[in-house]
Order: C-alpha cells, then sequence, then structure tokens
C-alpha cells in the first residue's frame, strides 16, 4: 500500500498533463508549442564561424568584449580565441589541463566512469585581476583550481579546489568572482551536501546544515550579482541571488512534485555572527519561483537556466527562467518572466516555519531589526554596523526560518513561453530599442538537440523569429554569451562553439518578409532589409514589431511571383506547387479571382504543403490559379499558374480501327519488374493516359472498347503465328534445304499521318526462329518455342513519302518453361493499365521462338497493306508543360 499510493498520484499526474496539453476534458486547446516563423538548418546558415578543438565538452565561457578575447574552459583544455573570427587559428591559443594517469587510476578504484568522470572538467573560469584568471577543474574527481597568467596565458600556481569546485562533472554548478571575492554554489564532497559559499577571501562563508538544512538535495543553474546599493536611499547593500531546484518539502496540490524551483539571497557584505552562526550567512533567504498555468493547474517546477536582465535602474531588473516538468519522458518547456521588485516583495513578506516535520506560515513576532536583511541605516542608527553586531535572537530566528511564505509569481501570472518539441537548456537575452522607440527583449534560447531559438518578446507574449540549426548531431548547448562590440552571440556544446550573428536581415528578401519577421534588429530601406545600427537617419526605414503587417507599400502587386503555365488532359490530376517559407503562414489559393472554398475530393481540389492539388480536372476548372501566402491577415502572391485542360481525343469505335494517335508528350515508356525464373513471359503494357480513362457511366463502354483493341492484336498475332509454323513445316519438310535454317528478322513500320516536323509513329516488330535441324528427342510442338510481337512508340524525322529505317532487333528474353504455352501461344495476354505521370501506353508480348521462316516476307507484306489503309490523324495539341 505505501507504493501504491505515489504510483497512483504519480499516474494521475501523468493522465492531467495529458488532457492539459489536448486540452479535454478541462477546456479549450492550450497553446503549447509556440511555432517559429522560419527554420534554417545548418547548412542555410549566414556569417557563422566555427571553432572544434582538440577537446570536447565545451562548457564555461568567459567573454571580454574590450580586448576582444573569448576564454573557453572545456575538457582538459583552455582556450583563448578571438571574438572578431573564432575560426581563426592564428590567433587562438591552448592550454592543456588534463588529469595525470596517477589520478585518473585513482579515480576508477573510486567506481567512477572512464569515459565521462575520470577527466579534468574545468567548472569555472573567471578574471581575478588585472594580470590573472581563475579556474577550476573536476581533476579527475579530486577538484584543483589554478591561476594563469594572462599575457603568456601559462599556468603559474596550483591549488585545492574541493570547496570551490564539485567532484562530479555532472552535478548542478554556478560562481563568480567579483571585487576579488569567489561565490560558488554546489554539491562539492561525497557526502553531497550543497552548499552556498564564499571561498575567499577571509573569512570564508556557507549555509548552515543544521536543524533545518536550508539546501536539500538543491541543483544550482545560475547566480548574479545585483549592486542595490548603488544610489540607494537607505544605505542598502549588494545582493547575490542564486537559482536551484531542490527537494520538495512544502504541502502541495500533487504529491507527486517531489521537487520545487527557488531563488535565494544573501547580503554581499555579510560577513557572518560573532557567536551564532559563526562564518554561516546571516542573511540567507530563499523563496519559490512559480511558472504554472493557472487555468489548467500545470506546474513547471524544474528549474535549467536563469539569465538576469539589469534595468536602467537596479530595481527595474528582471530574471528569465527556463523551466521543465519533472517528468523526464515528457518533453516540454516553459520561459517565464520574473520582476525584481516581485522577488524583493517576497523577501520582505512573512516566513515559514517548521512544526511537526511540516512546514507552515509563521504567525508570530517578528524580532527587530528585520532577520535577514542586509545591514541598512536602519541598523546603523542602532549601532549595527556589521552582521558581527547583530544580536543572537535575530540569528536564531534566521536559522529556524529560512524559508519565505509568499510565492513568486512570473509577470502575468503565466508563462512567456510554452514549447513542447524542444527542452529548452540555456537562455541569454538582450534589450534592443526598436524604431517606435520601445525596448524589446530578444531571446537566445538553446535547446538540447543544439537549436537556437532567436525570439522577441512582444508585450506578454514571445515571437520565436526563427530557429537556428547550429549543429549536424544532435546536442545540447551548454552555454552562451553575447558580444555587443561583434554583434554576436557564441554557444557553446559538446563538440565546439559557434559564433552566430544576432540578426540575419539579408536572409529577408522581401519588404513583407522583412516585417512580418519582426525582428528588432531589422528593417526594409525600399530596397533591402538591413540592420537599423548601421543608418545615421532612420526615418525612411519600414519596421513594425508590435502588428508585424504595417509599412510596405503595394504588398499584394506580382511583381516577384513566378508564373507558370500547365496545359493537362481533361480528367487528370495536377499538382500546382506553392512554397510558402513562414511556417506561421498559411496558403490561400484563388481561380480567376474567386477563392477556393473547400478542400478535399468532393470538391475537386486538395491543399498540403506542396502545393494545390487539382483532382480529375475537367474544362470549367481552366483559368488563372494564384497561391497567397497569409500571415498577419496580409495576403502576399507567391505563385501564378494558367492551366488549360485539354479535351480528350474520341477513342476507336469499331473493331478494325487502329489505336487513336496521341501526341509524343503524352507517352511514356515504362519497365515492367523483372520477372523470377518460373514466371511467365515479360509483359509490358502501353496503356492511354488516364486523361483517356472515362468515369462514370462511360466506363463501361471503355472497357469494352479496351476488350476488342487486346483482342484484335491476339488474332493478329495468333495468325501470324499459325501462317509461320505452316510455312516453316511447308519450308522444312518439302525442301529440306539449308537456307532454309537461317534466321531472319523484319520490322513493319505504320507511321501516323501528320505533317508535324516531329511525328510519332507504332513499329510493329515481329522476330521468328524455327527448327534449325536438331530435333533429335523433341516432338515438332515442343520444338517451337513460340514468337514474340511487340508494339512501341517510335520518334523519327519523317516525311509522308518518305519509309522509315528498319528498327534494330530486340533482345531475347530469357527461355521459358514449355507449360506456358499451348500451341505456340501463350497462355496469358495482357491485361493490367499502368499509369505513369499521366503519360502511359499497352505493350503486348507473346513468347519467342529461336526459328523464322524464309517465307516471312509474304506476310509482313500483306499485313503492311491492312495497317496502311488504317491511319489516324494525329491530336495537335502543344502544351506548355505536361500533366502531372
Amino acid at each position: 500500500m505505501g507504493q501504491t499510493k505515489p504510483l497512483t498520484s504519480m499516474l494521475l499526474g501523468l493522465g492531467h498533463l495529458i488532457s492539459v496539453i489536448w486540452g479535454f476534458p478541462f477546456g479549450p486547446v492550450l497553446d503549447v508549442d509556440v511555432t517559429p516563423r522560419t527554420t534554417v538548418h545548418v547548412n542555410g546558415l549566414l556569417g557563422c564561424n566555427h571553432f572544434h578543438g582538440a577537446a570536447v565538452n565545451y562548457s564555461s565561457l568567459l567573454l571580454e568584449d574590450g580586448p576582444g578575447l573569448l576564454y573557453v574552459g572545456a575538457r582538459e583544455a583552455i582556450y583563448k580565441l578571438d571574438t572578431a573570427n573564432i575560426s581563426d587559428t592564428n590567433i587562438s591559443l591552448s592550454l592543456e589541463w588534463a588529469a595525470s594517469a596517477e589520478q585518473k587510476r585513482q579515480c576508477l578504484s573510486k567506481g567512477k566512469n572512464n569515459q565521462t568522470e575520470c577527466y579534468n572538467h574545468v567548472r569555472f573560469l573567471d578574471r581575478y585581476n588585472d594580470t590573472h584568471l581563475y579556474t577550476c577543474g573536476t581533476h579527475a574527481f579530486r577538484p584543483r583550481c589554478a591561476y594563469i597568467d594572462v599575457a603568456r596565458f601559462t599556468f603559474v600556481r596550483f591549488e585545492e579546489g574541493k570547496e570551490k569546485c564539485p567532484y562530479d562533472p555532472t552535478k548542478g554548478y554556478t560562481g563568480f568572482m567579483i571585487d576579488g571575492e569567489m561565490y560558488s554554489a554546489s554539491q562539492y564532497e561525497f557526502r553531497n551536501i550543497p552548499d552556498i559559499r564564499r571561498n575567499f577571501p577571509f573569512p570564508n562563508l556557507r549555509t548552515d546544515d543544521s536543524p533545518t538544512r536550508w539546501l536539500l538535495e538543491s541543483d544550482f543553474v545560475s547566480s548574479a550579482l545585483l549592486r542595490e546599493s548603488i544610489n540607494s536611499s537607505i544605505g542598502d547593500d549588494d545582493k547575490l541571488y542564486f537559482f536551484f531546484t531542490e527537494r520538495n518539502t512544502e504541502p502541495t496540490a500533487y504529491s507527486s512534485q517531489t521537487k520545487v524551483a527557488r531563488v535565494a539571497r544573501v547580503c554581499k557584505g555579510d560577513i557572518g555572527g560573532q557567536r551564532t552562526l559563526q562564518r554561516k550567512w546571516t542573511s540567507f533567504l530563499k523563496a519559490r519561483l512559480v511558472c504554472a498555468i493557472p487555468d489548467y493547474e500545470l506546474q513547471f517546477n524544474v528549474l535549467r537556466s536563469v539569465f538576469v536582465a539589469e534595468g536602467s535602474d537596479v530595481h527595474d531588473s528582471v530574471f528569465y527562467g527556463i523551466f521543465g516538468l519533472e517528468w523526464r519522458n515528457v518533453k516540454m518547456s516553459a520561459v517565464c518572466q520574473y520582476s525584481l521588485r516581485d522577488v524583493q516583495t517576497a523577501f520582505d513578506g512573512p516566513y515559514m516555519e517548521l512544526q511537526d516535520s511540516k512546514w507552515r506560515e509563521y504567525t508570530g513576532k517578528v524580532p527587530d531589526p528585520r532577520p535577514g536583511s542586509c545591514i541598512t541605516d536602519q541598523h546603523r542608527a542602532l549601532l549595527i554596523n556589521s552582521s558581527r553586531d547583530l544580536p543572537d535572537n535575530i540569528l536564531n530566528f534566521v536559522r529556524k526560518h529560512p524559508l519565505m511564505s509568499r510565492q513568486i509569481q512570473p509577470v502575468g501570472g503565466r508563462p512567456l513561453l510554452l514549447q513542447r518539441s524542444a527542452d529548452y537548456t540555456k537562455m541569454a537575452v538582450q534589450q534592443v530599442v526598436g524604431l517606435d522607440g520601445l525596448i524589446y527583449d530578444m531571446l537566445f534560447i538553446g535547446t538540447d538537440e543544439g537549436w537556437l531559438h532567436r525570439a522577441v518578446k512582444i508585450r506578454d507574449r514571445v515571437h520565436i523569429i526563427e530557429e537556428l540549426q547550429l549543429f549536424e548531431e544532435k546536442q545540447p548547448i551548454n552555454n552562451m554569451v553575447i558580444s555587443q562590440k561583434q554583434n554576436s552571440i557564441y554557444v557553446s556544446a559538446p563538440s565546439g562553439l559557434v559564433q552566430v550573428p544576432l540578426s540575419s536581415c539579408e536572409r529577408y528578401t522581401s519588404c513583407y518578409d522583412c516585417v512580418f519577421a519582426r525582428d528588432p534588429l531589422c528593417g526594409w530601406d525600399g530596397r533591402t532589409c538591413a540592420e537599423i545600427a548601421s543608418y545615421a537617419n532612420r526615418s525612411s526605414l519600414i519596421q513594425d514589431i508590435q502588428m508585424g503587417s504595417r509599412g510596405c507599400t503595394n504588398i499584394t502587386s506580382d511583381g516577384f511571383v513566378l508564373h507558370r503555365t500547365r496545359a493537362v488532359m481533361a480528367g487528370d490530376d495536377v499538382l500546382l506547387q506553392c512554397e510558402i517559407r513562414s511556417n506561421l503562414a498559411t496558403p490561400h489559393w484563388t481561380l480567376n479571382g474567386q477563392q477556393l472554398q473547400g478542400y478535399g475530393v468532393d470538391f475537386g481540389y486538395r491543399t498540403g504543403n506542396d502545393g494545390l492539388l487539382i483532382i480529375g480536372t475537367q474544362n470549367q476548372q481552366s483559368g488563372h490559379y494564384r497561391c497567397y501566402a497569409v500571415e498577419n491577415g496580409v495576403w502576399v502572391p507567391v505563385r501564378s499558374y494558367v492551366v488549360r485542360v485539354q479535351p480528350v481525343p474520341p477513342p476507336a469505335s469499331h473493331l478494325s480501327g487502329s489505336p487513336t494517335a496521341l501526341p509524343e508528350s503524352f507517352f511514356t515508356t515504362t519497365t515492367a519488374p523483372t520477372p523470377s525464373p518460373s514466371s511467365g513471359p515479360v509483359e509490358q503494357i502501353l496503356s492511354p493516359p488516364p486523361a483517356l480513362l472515362p468515369s462514370g457511366p462511360e466506363f463501361q463502354t471503355y472497357r469494352h472498347m479496351e476488350a476488342m483493341y487486346i483482342s484484335l492484336v491476339a488474332v493478329l498475332g495468333g495468325l501470324c503465328l499459325v501462317l509461320t509454323v505452316v510455312l516453316l513445316y511447308v519450308s522444312f519438310c518439302a525442301h529440306n534445304s539449308p537456307d532454309a535454317r537461317k534466321y531472319s528478322q523484319q520490322a513493319l513500320s505504320i507511321p501516323t499521318a501528320t505533317e508535324r516536323k516531329r511525328s510519332s509513329h507504332f513499329e510493329l516488330k515481329t522476330i521468328s526462329s524455327h527448327c534449325n535441324g536438331r530435333t533429335e528427342g523433341r516432338s515438332r510442338a515442343t520444338s517451337r518455342d513460340g514468337e514474340f510481337l511487340q508494339i512501341v512508340p517510335a520518334d523519327i524525322q519523317t516525311t509522308p513519302s518518305e519509309e522509315p529505317p528498319p528498327a534494330p532487333p530486340l533482345p531475347m528474353p530469357p527461355p521459358l518453361p514449355d507449360s506456358e504455352y499451348a500451341n505456340g501461344l501463350s497462355a496469358t495476354l495482357p491485361s493490367m493499365l499502368r499509369k505513369m505521370n499521366g503519360n502511359s501506353y499497352v505493350l503486348l508480348r507473346q513468347t519467342d521462338s529461336e526459328m523464322t521462316s524464309p517465307l516471312y516476307h509474304s506476310f509482313t507484306e500483306e499485313l503492311n497493306k491492312i495497317l496502311e489503309k488504317r491511319k489516324h490523324t494525329q491530336l495537335d495539341i502543344q502544351p506548355d508543360e505536361s500533366s502531372v
């Protein structure tokens, strides 16, 4: 029973999540997958530079925009790159920092993984002073730190790092160095007790682990320093914020949610208590970050990344957080925004207290000055100039009440962005001033598969401008930093780095494409889409971030539209292609200026991503088709087609008539599959084009004419075979001459009666082979293997008075078993029609034989005379394109 309740609650939670995603039965469908406007694959990136060193797992980035340097920490290596072009190997430098063989052996003896853990993974890299960097690495589960001389780019000193860097390269970690002081947060030691520390200078500080355990299995993702002391009217102190996910001990609506997202705060000037909380934080407080959809009670409780965007006034700063679900098999992400003022309000609110192993809101008296607050003018008036002057009652209250009762809600009360198709891993934010004078936050969000989403926050929603595939192989984005000087963002992943321009305005080739992108960095100057930062006078630039639809004139003109003409036989299906680059645009079609309403087989049209499919074209479907990309309420023409439906020529009406001659463009050779050794003779079919296939009540009439046509060919073939056998018997038995045992081949051409320069005609080729004198052990019936009759289209330059040259002999098919024949005639006649791109033909084959008759010419001449009398005029159709 003890295990049944958690399992049941987890199943209920998953069922609730599925219901939320699909919007049933709790309400309307929820938009859980914001679609990027355009998708750019790795081979379509513009202006990107790549760096791939000998190392892997590029995770730590230190950007120094002034001198134009980018320091990169990887596995057992540190690189120094030029921010102008990280691909320039002439400027880049590398510094190897590998764990020794003995250290790796000891790591293996501790049961660690030799493929991932027993290496030196650089986890910390920051500026120490004007001349040196400071770095720390896992060093095969024995952390080490070192100083690097910047000028020579060499190590100058090493020291112990177990209090500054985690042992495990996969543990959450965050840290920074400011004013010569190093702050870090992680699970440092083997006992996995999380801690927030000030590592140096003295005195070192850390969080308290008793009696309430300030941190519980915390997984840190980010940290930031906000200088709230600047222009402070109360003499406030600067504050450090740490963001993490930890085990939840608060009462929640869903017992299956075992984790919760937090933000913790400490004061930069904190130096610990005098007797109580010695070398411990006296200002530690933490509160819960909520990222949920209230209407659906969907909670995103796992924090993955945080970026702090500082405002012109520090109190106007905002936090952007990437959240995920606790269930790892559910791929879903959310982005929530928080105001620093709301965070301050939560830390100034009521406290929580642990009562009977449960957290409840504290309702008792709060000491004065307020516990957990930084030293201000109010403290100094009471002769409390530092945390060591705080009385013990205040410090004891801080120890027992680290958790705040008030939860921090996101701006707007719900997420800015929901994404179901990707797991977000890292984010960076840049503030840009648009042409309308408003400040826009541009979000650069990395995914677990190596994609970068470039987006802009518009009011209370996020518009994803484009998604960029930065790496061919799927891999998570580890880190990213933005360079204002180079107008680039540097993105790191396990396999390397990519330098990506903050914008690719040249990708937008028209005014409406530039405006629809809603990119604050781009504007239309009348000819091209360019970066607005490159223009001193921006009055003539066009940009519409709020609506994404205004500013362009003659947006529905056909100046950039591709025009095509299509000709199709009645009854055929034809596809009119219309490629739309924007994922947010929807295709709309018009015929002769009237919008096509309804799509499907019943309407005769079907739309898809490729275009418009006209099903069974009829005469009334001829006309001018236009494809429009409709986005933000604007119709933009993309393609234009003029479709001409040609009437179907009348079929043969009597048995003795020959097949109707068709234009050569409506015939396409089809090849039958290779037969197995036990199969019958190879059959190729010459079928009429699909346009000739009638529909409705005329279908039975067409099938009857088809049967008559096949019967005519079969009768002529049988007559040919019988006459050949008779002549062979007379020639062989009566004369018994060696001259009779010669092969002969004759081709009979039947030209079409047209005056076109390039004509089509049929050739009737008969190849027969008879007894060659070796008849021992075989009967006369079985010694004749049959004969081969073929009708194929030909394409030669002829005039009515010319005789076509004889066709080359056809290749002999493999011999087949005698059981497939009856009296030398194939027992199977072709009965299948093949359709291929609207153009096809019927080809009848009978079996081959190995002998021919010397009297063959008399039969072919007679047959030529008969067929010459049955000529039909050819249909004169000159379509621009063949039907589909």
